[in-house]
């Protein structure tokens, strides 16, 4: 139970549904209990005077004592439904205010647990992959509120009923209340044996289940791949044996499962056995009435199900805590991107990098070295490079989605660090090179970095990013869904819709990280010629390998493995005989044979 201490403060936080859950259950077993000595007072009655009225047969008086009989065997029966209707509305506040609870509670643990996700550095998600995210958040919190709900009402109504019953039962009968519960340890036993089974086995169908469901996403995310490779008779034959475990591994659970009903009525049937057994005999020794034996045949059947649960009970709390466990872990991990002074401040957009290099922490690769470099405010820089040089490194250096150890980053000759986070990243404008689209409009995605969304603004973005047109073009216009991952656009597209959701916002500093890497020369000369109005007056970080985009910076940096090996403008970098130089002859000679 360790590892539930963490719910502690939930349920101290919900004490007043759990105190008057707990007031419910005791008032519901009250009304479960007292049919008992109802039906007793109603055989012992029939026992008592059946010889009475046999008595007065072929008399008067017999059809008077019958109506006063029936009358008194009609007011047990109604009292015995009036307790029958009163457990069931008490039941139903009991599960009004503990399940509701634990509703609330799973509504809380998901919004907590969300929050610190979103909390929490890039580095995070590196190391963590998004299903095992998802399943902390989904069916581990599931797991915990089967603690929170049925595992605690359960409980309290077991410990509730035995505290109420048993003492009642042995003012009655001592040794009969010993005989009638005998066989109970053993159900409780055999039901957490049997329980443990079917957990294990449950697991195994979990996993069959999540290699299946992740087989079969992945052969309609790539049905293009798989149609192009005439590979369809190979997934269908996967497809066919991963279902065939999963078959095998549910009739193994089905068979475990068939053992659970027949368990619980043969023990309980024996309890009933043991009950009349030793209650015949107590009744000849004139010790109990015929009442008695079904009082206790009553009482019997009250605790079967609480007893049965127990197994279940104790399953369920070690499920929760297997999963609270594995969602401590990450309510435990701290960001380690923490602003040191929380200064917020419209900056200016002036941006200095000290002699900064960088080490990705979760993989040991060193992305920088040494790099400085300043752009001033309303300046552009172009950082230029080959795949893997480091430049999309120093975009997410900016937008502090990682520090730095070693050197130093300016914004407006001030640490970085000392900035406020979300004062930071409301003022940059960030295209990241892998695009990335929300299943939602092309209205609401352009418009997403927006506290206000202003149809004007978001018009001209798409216009500045030459996407306006197209979205024209759709039936729907910018209301047009454009799908999972925005499926239902083109590379192109989607590149130039993120565009104008960085745009839109009117950044200090704007970021573009390969941007323009999807597009055609033609669309990209485009969205070149806008990005000059754009960029006046705001600072711009130009990251590409096309020397075409770097065109338009008052400054290049050509990077070679975290190195900065050239700086200068367009014009000078192509007087020396360096990589730029290189880099814009291939690229200029690869786009003449593109056009031919």
């Amino acid at each position: 139970m360790k590892e539930l201490r963490y719910l502690n403060k939930y349920l101290l936080k919900y004490k007043w549904h759990l105190f008057f859950g707990t007031i419910f259950v005791i008032i519901s077993n009250a009304f479960q209990i007292l049919p008992g000595p109802l039906v007793r007072h109603s055989i012992d009655l029939i026992v008592d005077n059946i010889q009475v009225y046999q008595s007065f047969n072929q008399l008067d008086l017999q059809d008077q004592f019958f109506e006063v009989f029936a009358f008194a065997i009609l007011i047990y029966a109604l009292l015995i439904l009036l307790m029958a209707l009163l457990r069931g509305v008490f039941l139903y506040f009991v599960r009004q205010t503990l399940i509701v609870m634990s509703r609330h509670i799973e509504y809380d643990l998901k919004n907590e647990i969300f929050d610190h996700y979103q909390s929490l550095p890039l580095s995070f998600y590196r190391r963590n992959n998004t299903g095992d995210l998802m399943n902390r958040i989904s069916e581990d919190v599931s797991r915990v509120r089967m603690y929170l709900g049925p595992a605690i009402m359960y409980g309290i109504t077991l410990i509730t009923l035995f505290l109420m019953l048993i003492p009642f039962m042995i003012k009655i009968s001592p040794t009969l209340t010993l005989y009638a519960l005998s066989p109970l340890p053993l159900l409780s036993l055999s039901i957490f044996l049997v329980n443990e089974k079917i957990e294990r086995r449950s697991e195994h169908i979990q996993r069959s289940q999540s290699r299946l469901s992740t087989f079969v996403q992945e052969a309609f995310s790539g049905i293009r791949v798989l149609k192009s490779f005439n590979r369809e008779h190979e997934s269908i034959t996967k497809f066919e044996a991963e279902t065939e475990e999963y078959k095998k591994q549910s009739m193994k659970l089905t068979v475990v499962q068939s053992l659970f009903f027949p368990l619980i009525m043969g023990l309980v049937g024996l309890s009933t056995i043991l009950t009349v057994y030793a209650g015949s005999t107590l009744v000849i020794n004139g010790s109990l009435t015929l009442g008695n034996i079904a009082e206790f045949i009553i009482y019997v059947n009250l605790l079967t199900w609480p007893v049965t649960s127990l197994g279940w009970t104790s399953s369920l709390v070690q499920r929760a805590e297997a999963s609270q466990k594995r969602i401590n872990e990450f309510l435990k991990t701290t960001s380690n991107i923490l602003s040191e002074k929380d200064l917020v401040r419209d900056i200016e957009g002036k941006i200095e990098f000290r002699n900064v290099s960088f080490t990705y922490p979760d993989t040991g690769i060193k992305a920088l070295k040494g790099i400085s470099f300043v752009v001033e405010p309303g300046e552009s820089l172009a950082i230029i490079g080959t795949t893997g040089s480091g430049k999309s490194t120093i975009s997410n250096l900016i937008s502090r989605l990682y520090d730095v150890r070693e050197g130093q980053i300016l914004i407006d000759d001030i640490p970085i660090t000392h900035y406020n986070l979300n004062c930071l990243r409301t003022q940059i404008g960030y295209v990241p090179q892998d695009v990335f689209l929300f299943s939602d409009t092309i209205y609401n995605n352009i418009s997403f970095g927006m506290e206000d969304p202003d149809e004007p603004r978001i018009h001209q973005a798409a216009k500045d990013a030459d996407v306006y047109d197209n979205i024209a073009a759709f039936p729907l216009g910018f209301e047009t869904r454009i799908g999972e991952r925005g499926i239902t656009l083109s590379g192109g597209q989607k590149q130039r819709v993120s565009i104008a959701r960085a745009i839109v916002r009117e950044p200090k500093i704007l970021m573009l990280d390969d941007a323009l890497s999807a597009v055609d020369t033609k669309t990209e000369n485009n969205i070149l010629n806008s990005l000059k109005r754009i960029m006046k007056g705001r600072t711009t970080i130009i990251i590409s390998h096309r020397v075409s985009s770097a065109k338009l910076a008052n400054k290049i940096v050509v990077l070679v493995d975290g190195q900065i090996v050239e700086v200068g403008t367009h014009e000078s970098l192509l007087e020396k005989d360096g990589l730029y130089r290189d880099l814009y002859e291939k690229q200029g000679q690869l786009e003449e044979r593109a056009e031919n």
